[in-house]
């Protein structure tokens, strides 16, 4: 029992994990560990019975938090894009696009990916859909397997990092942090990881072309009347866009965060390029090709539902959860402009959010029993004292807490890793000195390599479930195209993992990656400052009015010229604590 008394805290956390190898529910185990040692604390004199009465508060304070309810619009809003073919006719084009270079269906697999994840923020709708769309595709074309599928997952994850994602959502919650300021802050590394991604395949194309060949002419079906793939023109177009898009963001004051300013000048050269475009077809005036005609026109939909969506939390016009409305009937338009919402469709998309909103909630009402009974042994003092003594300061303290949440990630999914984990490192790392938003991206990061640990990670799982098991004969080409492995898959896996932990170093080395996306603070100009002291005969007319308010007559004024010793004012509870030293005792 003194042990215990001692130790109840590790103890409490060994048991949390044994719980969870045993293989019950992460939500359910994170409930019944908190009130089993809650209980075992109050009969051991370590916390009070009426700790427990807050528990009723906290819950109810879930159910209040605004915040969680972007969770469900995101969802939804993904869902509805995925079942409606969107994804479908992202992968067509800009594989037609990128074809005709080695790695170019690649390239389109990581640039739709990108878009997927800046409109549904979920993995499980971006991997599916690629995996259904375009592994096929590769596999026709002679693709590498283990290319294919970990480009496919990685894609896929994209969601995680990439704005609006679910996971910074709850991230922010359990920081304390705005949602806004992690979209921000997330941003410019969603991007950079994309450019690394794109960089991994050049080199594999460079050094192992059979790995990644281009598509043959005769799949590239968008062509000119003259048999020309009609890319001067989309280039003229792009340059065009591109140039008055640089041309506004150099008219932006220098004080327009990163984010917004990348935003909104995409908005411009996105919308030139349309107007550009729908007056070619209006008129007729044949200055455009039909590829580029077509990549404006499937590139348009999706680049304005991300305005729609990031555009409006980035100016400060919505917050994130009104932002995740907007984004939801943008999406119910964009599935009802194409003739594909009925209500089929939409049942589905309803259920599926409704599935995942209660996964949710429930993780976060057992991990809020588990932190109660936690914070009542006083846990957080055992990690802080356990993260404070490690060697090395704040780098030792990032340097560990990242090798443990890459750990744990063979284990938990991201959820699980953000309601069980992040509330005990954030208060760590804030006394440490580490800004939470910048913390909070680097975390996110980490995570999203647990949809890619062989063997467990998720995006796997998603992949398995729509790659073919069984060897079967292609539709086109009517020749036999052998089955993908889960071997296959998990080192497909491990190239892209290894990129991740590469980025997660480059946060870390340079922080700017993250504080550039924020906004830039004023600095304040000290030689200007300036000090008013009210004149003397204001306090002297201030206090004879207090002092007649209150029925005290001032008192008499001194002789002239004697000297006048400042009045003292007495302390009210310095008052007290005389009169009642003065009282004889009894």
């Amino acid at each position: 029992m003194e042990f215990l008394q001692a130790n109840m805290a590790p103890v409490m956390f060994a048991g949390l994990i044994v719980f969870l190898l045993m293989g019950f529910s992460v939500a359910f185990s994170l409930a019944a560990c908190g009130l089993f040692f809650g209980f075992v604390g109050i009969e051991l004199g370590l916390l009070p019975a009426s700790l427990m009465q807050a528990l009723p508060l906290r819950i109810f304070g879930i159910m209040q938090n605004d915040t969680l309810l972007a969770i469900p619009f995101f969802t939804f809003m993904g869902l509805i894009l995925e079942r409606s073919g969107m994804a479908e006719d992202l992968l067509d084009t800009i594989g037609q696009l990128f074809g005709p270079i080695r790695g170019g269906l690649a390239f389109a697999v990581i640039l739709v990916g990108a878009m997927l994840a800046a409109t549904t923020g979920v993995v499980a709708a971006s991997v599916i859909s690629m995996g259904l769309i375009s592994l096929p595709i590769m596999l026709r074309y002679g693709y590498d397997r283990r290319v294919a599928s970990g480009v496919i997952a990685a894609s896929g994850t994209l969601a995680q990092i990439i704005p609006p994602s679910l996971v910074l959502i709850i991230m922010a919650d359990q920081l304390g942090r705005s949602v806004g300021d992690l979209y921000k802050g997330a941003f410019i590394p969603g991007f950079v990881l994309t450019g690394l991604y794109i960089g991994f395949i050049v080199l594999v194309a460079i050094f192992r072309p059979s790995y990644v060949p281009a598509l043959p002419a005769e799949a590239r079906t968008i062509r000119e009347d003259n048999g020309s793939a009609g890319l001067r023109s989309l280039l003229l177009l792009f340059i065009a866009s591109t140039g008055l898009a640089i041309t506004y963001a150099k008219t932006r004051p220098d004080s327009t965060p990163t984010d917004e300013l990348i935003v909104v000048s995409m908005c411009v050269g996105v919308g030139v390029a349309f107007v550009l475009s729908v007056i070619n077809r209006v008129f007729k005036l044949g200055l455009l090709s039909k590829m580029a005609e077509r990549v404006t026109f499937v590139l348009i939909p999706p680049l304005a539902l991300i305005f729609l969506v990031l555009g409006t939390i980035f100016l400060g016009v919505a917050t994130p959860t009104e932002g995740g409305a907007m984004g939801a009937t943008g999406a119910l338009l964009m599935a009802l402009g194409r003739r594909r919402l009925d209500l089929k469709l939409l049942k589905q998309a309803m259920d599926s959010t409704m599935k995942l909103s209660c996964f949710v909630v429930f993780i976060l009402l057992g991990s809020t029993v588990f932190s109660l009974s936690f914070q009542g042994v006083d846990g957080p003092k055992w990690v802080e004292h356990l993260l404070t003594s490690l060697p090395g300061g704040q780098l030792g303290f990032l340097i560990v807490v990242n090798i443990l949440v890459f750990v744990l990630a063979f284990f938990l999914d991201f959820f699980e890793l953000s309601f069980i984990v992040v509330p005990l490192i954030g208060p760590v790392a804030e006394k440490l000195g580490i800004d939470l938003v910048w913390f909070g991206v680097l975390l996110a990061v980490n995570m999203q390599t647990s949809f890619m640990h062989p063997p467990f990670g998720f995006a796997l799982f998603y992949l398995r479930s729509v790659a073919p098991h069984e060897d079967y004969k292609d539709r086109v080409t009517g020749k036999t195209v052998p089955k993908v492995t889960t071997g296959q898959i998990y080192w497909g896996s491990v190239p892209f993992v290894l990129i991740q932990i590469i980025m997660v170093g480059l946060i870390i080395a340079f922080p700017n990656l993250v504080s550039g996306g924020l906004g830039k603070k004023a600095d304040l100009d000290t030689t200007n400052i300036q000090l008013e002291v009210q004149p003397s005969d204001y306090k002297q007319n201030s206090d004879a009015d207090n002092a007649k308010l209150f029925g005290n007559e001032p008192a008499a004024s001194a002789p002239a010229g004697a000297a006048s010793a400042p009045e003292q004012t007495e302390d009210p509870m310095e008052a007290v604590k005389r009169s009642l030293q003065s009282e004889p005792k009894k």
